[in-house]
């Protein structure tokens, strides 16, 4: 009988945290998503100094992880997905359609996943992947990656909403980090943040005595909505996949 492949895993980034998750070692070393990886630790795949890897182990920095047996890696996959306002972005205890229910069948055998979230009532740029390095790359705010929307209100902006807006704004006890705001009408306005707390632009909004009518993501770094129909997609791919690994330092 065969022996199966022993694959070890080396060379995880510096600046990770030990000890960590297996699920999340497996993860930046670009072997799997956290999903992924705790499939293969359930199917008794994966080694941790030569014992076998349960659920919820923590790995250290000097610790020799293996995955035994594992197919050829899956290619990874960047769409750029356009978010229509009402649908949910991931799968949660909901009869209301989701992002991922929406791919075609040749997309979903990727296992793609959304990066971060995109509220239900709004939408926009949404970047949907398999290479679970992103995740922590993009949405931790030590990284301060740049995010723009666009946005409209129910009433007429004041004369002092963008200076107010670009300063910080205190929403329930935390200030906010400085933004970038356009003013685009009377009662429209696009913003760049650097971070990305639940409802951000919403609860700005509403600290500055107005609500948010519509909104829609229109970027995240150098990844542009551009033309994508609304519940569309298109590939991230060539120059500007380069691009975006790199300015993740993924590349």
């Amino acid at each position: 009988m065969k022996r199966p492949v022993q694959k070890p895993v080396t060379e995880v980034p510096s600046e990770n945290v030990f000890p960590m998750r297996v699920n999340k070692y497996l993860a930046m070393k670009g072997i799997a998503t956290r999903r992924d990886a705790d499939v293969l630790v359930e199917k008794k795949k994966v080694y941790i100094n030569g014992s076998l890897a349960a659920l919820g182990d923590k790995v250290k920095e000097t610790d020799v992880v293996e995955v035994r047996g594992q197919a050829r890696p899956k290619a990874y996959a960047y769409i750029a997905f356009n978010k229509p306002a009402g649908m949910d972005t991931h799968r949660e205890a909901t009869d209301t359609e989701n992002v991922l229910d929406t791919l075609p069948s040749d997309l979903k055998r990727l296992s793609l996943f959304p990066v971060g979230r995109l509220d239900k009532a709004s939408s926009g740029l949404l970047i949907l992947t398999n290479d679970g390095r992103v995740t922590d790359r993009l949405l931790n705010p030590k990284y301060a990656h740049e995010k723009t929307y666009d946005v409209r209100t129910k009433q007429p902006l004041r004369s002092s909403f963008k200076e107010k807006m670009e300063v910080g704004v205190n929403i329930e006890g935390y200030e906010t980090k400085p933004t970038k705001v356009e003013i685009l009408g009377e009662d429209r306005f696009r913003i760049t943040l650097t971070e990305g707390k639940t409802h951000q632009i919403r609860r700005m909004v509403v600290a500055l005595f107005n609500e948010v009518k519509s909104l829609q993501r229109t970027s995240i770094m150098g990844i542009k909505l551009g033309p994508t129909k609304i519940g569309g997609y298109r590939v991230i791919e060539g120059k500007e996949l380069a691009k975006f690994l790199a300015d993740l330092g993924l590349a």
